[in-house]
């Protein structure tokens, strides 16, 4: 454990990503084996359970740090991290070498949370409370981070998955490939899981997937629009689906088995002539046509559908690749020569194509953009006719160009303290639609929104000044302020919603701009979202 806190540090306290691989790797290659499989687990989104609520661990670290829960709260919001907050308060900064002679090893740490799910609340308090006692401020900043369960100091997946290359010399492909699925660090080896064959595991295995970027400026820097397939963007979860003898599966991007979601699609095994993986998203449909995504997400969570919801919000697959077929890796085949060999499937229902064309202008692939409304895409993916099927993120073969993002104008209610660089700044923002017209008797603005980003850093510093001048009262962390500035609100999709307060609800929302040329009188109304549900 303490290695793990000294890791923690080194990461926490660098900007170079050479320097993080290179400290991953130093401590991969000389750690305890079950302690590299946890801290594979905890970047590749396998984290524990939490076995306490937030609410809980901050009182119990005001307690012990001898301070009123309010000053606790208020300090948190000024630090931004609750982790970093809870050591500040509660870390032994004496030196205790007794002690750490005796710090349990980081799986050892971790398993014993996990044993610690099914206690008593006051157990947890006293297992919780006695290390925070014990521990330094890394270490009680890396153990709180086991409880929380978040990670966010600048290390994602990929970048350990480079220093496991480093480390141990595997291919970074073939580790991506590994470090998919479904596998839990209480039931496997770190020897399993990266060294040894698993047959059983590759009968319903995904790839890795391929991301594509998003078009920078003008499309003739792509060059020969003849050179590119064009397909419409669907707005689904992307997934993978694999048929291999009696074997099936379905992943999604998130590495997730979702076929207890969706078990009408289960009948596409049937269909297929062949074993085959296929990538594509699964769309929610609505009268022939795609839904829009917030009906999906009523889909998500349930891991068994009832018949009426499967019914309500029926789904399909739509395939837009072909990475392997009859056992035959084909992912380094061109594009063009995936699409020809998918081309030759049975389609059949809940199974679609996704179809494309070669267009000799950019003229016309705008165009194509523009029919969106008829098709219900969100825009349009461009893939270059010659590109093989890539891991991760690559520039060059894939790009998704998005339709112009709705916008709206709303006016600013609420304020909250940002995170991290921006925990002295507020920078997390609720904005507000008009009830009616606002010249009416008892017109409100009402909550649709929240946004933190699209800002510059002056704008964020003149807003607090004038946030100071203008707060009103106070819940908590959020502080209402005067109804005045009005900001023009971008989102990607608006769907009606039962779940939220204003009945709409938003993807992606960001701000645009800050408008200063107008008063809140001329913010929108709600009605208007109806306007933009109709567009698309």
């Amino acid at each position: 454990m303490r290695d793990f806190a000294a890791l923690i540090s080194q990461l926490d306290q660098s900007t170079k990503t050479s320097d993080k691989v290179n400290r991953l790797t130093e401590y991969f290659k000389k750690s305890n084996h079950r302690d590299v499989l946890w801290v594979i687990a905890l970047w590749s989104h396998r984290r524990p359970k939490r076995i306490i609520t937030t609410s809980k661990l901050r009182e119990w670290a005001a307690e012990l740090g001898g301070i009123s829960l309010w000053l606790f709260e208020e300090s948190y919001h000024v630090v931004g991290d609750l982790a970093e907050t809870i050591a500040l308060v509660t870390s032994n900064t004496s030196s205790n070498t007794e002690h750490k002679d005796k710090l349990e090893r980081l799986h050892q740490v971790i398993e014993h949370l996990i044993a610690l799910q099914s206690e008593e609340e006051m157990v947890k308090k006293n297992a919780i409370t006695q290390q925070w006692k014990s521990l330094s401020y890394y270490e009680s900043f890396a153990f709180t981070k086991l409880l929380t369960g978040g990670f966010r100091i600048g290390v994602s997946q990929q970048l350990m998955t480079r220093a496991l290359e480093q480390a141990f010399g595997i291919p970074t492909e073939e580790l991506a490939f590994r470090l998919m699925g479904d596998w839990n660090p209480l039931e496997i080896s770190l020897q399993k899981l990266l060294f040894e064959t698993n047959d059983r595991a590759k009968k319903v295995h995904p790839y890795p997937f391929y991301l594509a970027y998003s078009v920078e400026g003008s499309l003739e820097r792509l060059e020969d629009p003849a050179l590119w397939a064009i397909e419409h963007k669907w707005d689904g979860i992307r997934a993978q689906l694999i048929k291999r003898g009696e074997a099936f599966a379905i992943w999604s991007r998130g590495e997730e088995l979702i076929m207890a979601q969706f078990p009408e699609l289960e009948v596409i095994k049937n269909h297929l002539h062949c074993d085959a993986v296929l990538d594509g998203e699964i769309i929610a449909i609505k009268d022939g046509q795609p839904d829009h995504f917030g009906q999906l997400q009523k889909r998500i969570g349930r891991k068994k559908p009832s018949i009426a919801l499967q019914n309500q919000i029926p789904v399909i697959f739509r395939a837009y690749d072909l990475l392997e077929i009859n056992g035959q890796d084909i992912r380094s085949k061109t594009y063009k020569e995936r699409r020809e060999l998918l081309d030759q499937f049975s389609f059949l229902h809940p199974l679609e194509l996704s179809e494309y064309q070669v267009l000799n202008t950019w003229e016309a692939v705008e165009n194509e953009r523009s029919r969106s409304t008829e098709t219900k895409s969100e825009g349009l993916m461009i893939k270059r006719l010659d590109s093989s099927y890539q891991v991760g993120r690559k520039k060059g073969g894939w790009y998704k160009y998005k339709n112009e993002p709705f916008t709206i104008d709303a006016v600013l209610t609420y304020v909250m303290r940002g995170h991290g660089r921006r925990s002295t700044l507020y920078t997390d923002f609720t904005f507000g639609l008009w009830s009616k017209d606002p010249a009416e008797q008892d017109a409100q603005l009402v909550t649709f929104a929240k946004a933190y980003s699209g800002l510059t850093d002056q704008e964020f510093r003149e807003i607090n000044k004038w946030i100071k001048a203008n707060s009103l009262e106070k819940y908590g962390p959020v502080r209402a302020v005067t109804p005045e500035l009005v900001f023009e609100i971008a989102f990607e999709a608006v769907a009606p919603s039962s779940r939220h307060k204003s009945g709409y609800a938003t993807r992606f929302p960001r701000i645009l701009r800050w408008r200063k040329d107008k008063k809140k009188e001329e913010a929108n109304l709600l009605s208007d979202l109806d306007d933009l549900i109709q567009v698309r």
